[in-house]
């Protein structure tokens, strides 16, 4: 088992918590962090872009990473979406072990 975290951002509530419901419902993910709103400077397309988005926290597993990647393409409402995947090292080993075992497919 190798635990990852998954970032994204999405530009409203609404489609956070409908993101984080179809991750954790498909067993995608373990657990999503919906975080309060935050304020985004990029480049995009040649000019420098800003609003607000919510992040998402995607606890997960390496072997769940291509459900986690098709469910935020489908559901995700920009062209490019951010989608970026940390290793997790080091963590609580009971937390690590529940976060394999709530993502296992169940068929």
């Amino acid at each position: 088992m190798k635990p990852l975290l998954v970032l994204t951002n999405v530009p409203d509530r609404g489609a956070a918590e409908k993101l984080a419901l179809a991750l954790v419902e498909r067993r995608a993910a373990a657990c999503v962090n919906v975080l309060p709103a935050c304020h985004s400077i990029y480049r995009w397309r040649g000019a420098v872009e800003a609003r607000d988005e919510i992040p998402l926290l995607i606890k997960t597993t390496a072997a769940n990473y291509p459900l986690i990647e098709a469910i935020v393409r489908a559901q995700h409402p920009d062209d490019v979406p951010e989608l970026i995947a940390v290793p997790i090292t080091h963590g609580l080993p009971a937390y690590l072990d529940w976060v394999a075992k709530e993502t296992e497919k169940h068929d």
